[in-house]
């Protein structure tokens, strides 16, 4: 898929299954994520981060680059260029935005944004280890086919939720970020 195919099928009146998230008592926190397209002409991939091992939460788990808004955030594209220039060294002028998918929101208790847009493939990761153990690209056409993704259901609470898994290579996706992948998904693939 190129950039331009991926346009075309972001961009669109349909309205697409959305996978179900946690179902929060309150508002969740707010947080952003940056879903990095690496654009290669003939072909796109998206970087992905695994997180620090000496994290409190979700040590060494595979995360987009994001974090919470913080109050100096204009809005939900800031605050997802911000945590991607503090994560991953990614300056906000070389990430071109193509929108943003519906929240979601987590058992831990956020909402989170996903926010999609582009990045030249001459960029090179800085990556702040205090955050970030690595870096390190999947095909899209991998994370976007819905055969590589795995559902496994847990029970909390009397009820039934699924918690999605996408393998790559000797990496696991999961939780959160593969849910969001899956919404990507079925946003470009109705």
């Amino acid at each position: 898929m190129t950039r331009k195919e991926f346009i075309a099928q972001f961009h669109h009146l349909r309205v697409p299954h959305i996978e179900p998230d946690y179902p929060l008592r309150k508002a969740g926190r707010p947080a952003a994520v940056l879903i990095p397209l690496i654009d290669y002409g003939d072909k796109l991939s998206v970087l992905l981060t695994e997180r620090a091992y000496h994290l409190k939460h979700h040590p060494g788990q595979i995360s987009f680059p994001g974090g919470a808004v913080e109050n100096s955030d204009a809005s939900l594209f800031d605050a997802a260029l911000r945590e991607a220039d503090e994560e991953i060294g990614l300056p906000p002028k070389n990430v071109d935005i193509v929108g943003m998918l519906p929240r979601y929101r987590t058992i831990s208790g956020y909402e989170i944004a996903p926010v999609v847009g582009f990045v030249n493939p001459d960029f090179e990761p800085k990556l702040d280890k205090n955050e970030v153990e690595s870096a390190f690209e999947v095909p899209l056409a991998h994370l976007l086919d819905r055969k590589n993704h795995l559902i496994h259901t847990t029970h909390r609470n009397n009820k039934t939720f699924p918690i999605y898994f996408i393998p790559w290579q000797d990496k696991m996706i999961w939780g959160a970020t593969a849910a969001l992948l899956r919404n990507l998904s079925h946003h470009i693939h109705p």
